[in-house]
């Protein structure tokens, strides 16, 4: 069986976070481009309308995404501070 290929497994050991949180950013915005105008052509039938959808949908998703993205960060950064946290007050 074939392993899948991790956008992680690209990038050089000095890469930071950030860089990958860049890089997951910017290929989610392509597939989600790409699926906007697909479902907004199918949908309606006009290309206008599917390039308008595929314009502005996914251009706030993929701000929205990033700084999903830089929470769920924190988040690991501090997740055995907040589990601790947690468990003190059980």
């Amino acid at each position: 069986m074939m392993t899948p290929l991790l956008i992680s497994d690209q990038l050089p050991d000095s890469s930071s976070g950030e860089d990958l949180i860049m890089a997951k950013t910017a290929t989610f915005a392509v597939v989600h481009f790409s699926v906007a105008f697909t479902v907004g052509y199918a949908v309606t039938g006009s290309i206008l309308v599917g390039s308008a959808l595929a314009l502005i949908e996914p251009a706030v998703n993929t701000v929205a995404f990033y700084f999903h993205e830089l929470g769920w960060q924190k988040f690991e950064a501090h997740k055995a501070t907040l589990a601790e946290a947690f468990a003190n007050r059980v």
